[in-house]
């Protein structure tokens, strides 16, 4: 019998207790998937949490837009999980360069460079050692994951991949200059790298995700090809498709 962990955000402690009684919970180490309650914030989170158990991860939507995440119900679970189809992903990993030294995350769905301040940045963008963008003028630039395309990236008016694409999206985030510039669809394996121009004037955040890093100097991204994470998706209504309809939705 498949072994489950039920994890959740505070408001699902009524539907955990629930699936607890009965499923029964085999706790973060032994369980064989974990079935997460929440919405897209908390999925991500999740991911992150069990990122070295590399545990298959089931969410059922207790959140808002739960785009990442499946119907609820407590019916049939073990019948609904045996029928799953799979989504494997890999992470963006970021490494942010600041005045104090270095800092390493990693993302699911996006690395973001954010202006800290009312004045624009100025970033400059290299993709693979060659210079791309001499001087983007803007309020932010991303990376985005072909399953964090329809998140931020959506919102930025960047292009929605399909989850089995071989691709990363690089959306300017208002940009002012390059003015026509609206962003590039680059090859899964392209290292890129941002550096600060004018950091002490215009200083810039980085975010993977919801992690942080304020005041960089630089910041490299690229896949983390060693890392697989699997999200599993009800029959029919898996995760390849819903993004398929994303891009015909009005």
């Amino acid at each position: 019998m498949t072994k489950l962990h039920f994890t959740g955000v505070p408001g699902a402690a009524e539907s955990l207790t629930e699936l607890r009684t009965r499923y029964g919970d085999a706790g973060p180490e032994d369980a064989d998937i974990v079935v997460a309650l929440g919405g897209d914030g908390f999925m991500l989170q999740t991911l992150h949490n069990f990122t070295s158990r590399r545990k298959p991860i089931y969410g059922m939507n207790r959140g808002t837009v739960g785009f990442l995440m499946n119907e609820y119900s407590t019916d049939t679970l073990p019948e609904r999980l045996a029928a799953a189809e799979k989504a494997v992903i890999h992470p963006l990993k970021m490494l942010a360069h600041t005045a104090e030294g270095e800092t390493t995350a990693r993302a699911f769905n996006e690395v973001s460079l954010l202006r800290e301040t009312r004045q624009a940045a100025k970033i400059r963008i290299t993709v693979d050692g060659k210079p791309r963008i001499s001087e983007l003028i803007c309020d932010g630039v991303l990376v985005s994951t072909p399953v964090g395309t329809t998140a931020y990236n959506l919102s930025a008016h960047g292009p929605i991949l399909p989850i089995d694409a071989a691709l990363l999206a690089l959306t300017p985030i208002s940009a002012f200059r390059p003015r026509r510039w609206r962003g590039a669809l680059l090859p899964h394996r392209a290292k890129v790298r941002f550096e600060i121009l004018e950091n002490s004037k215009r200083p810039v955040s980085a975010v993977a995700d919801d992690f942080e890093v304020r005041d960089v100097v630089a910041v490299d991204v690229a896949e983390d090809r060693s890392i697989s994470m699997t999200m599993l998706y009800d029959a029919g209504h898996n995760l390849e498709e819903r993004i398929l309809s994303e891009q015909f939705s009005d």
